[in-house]
């Protein structure tokens, strides 16, 4: 072994053989705050806005891809698609938005 293996091989025996510092202990050890909480709860919302987006999103792409496979037209094709949509009298009103 090279002298440089046998220092780093030395190092971290030192560096794992050390006693660890000072430990919290006490009644307030562990437990969580309200913060996190309210972070969880936070998250939960917003998971629970992606879903519902999500599936309002796809909801709305099912029913424009039956009605432009029905009448032989590009289901991608979103001008031909609206305007079809339209003369039928099938146009979805609704505002667009990011989600």
């Amino acid at each position: 072994m090279t002298t440089f293996t046998i220092a780093a091989a030395d190092a971290a025996s030192f560096i794992l053989a050390q006693s660890p510092g000072e430990t919290p202990v006490g009644p307030d050890f562990g437990k969580a705050s309200p913060i996190g909480l309210l972070l969880l709860v936070i998250l939960g919302v917003v998971v629970l806005f992606i879903g519902w987006s999500f599936h309002r999103r796809f909801s709305r792409f099912k029913r424009r891809q039956a009605f432009a496979e029905a009448r032989g037209i590009d289901p991608f094709d979103e001008k031909a698609v609206d305007e079809a949509m339209e003369q039928a009298g099938l146009k979805d009103q609704r505002k667009k938005n990011a989600f």
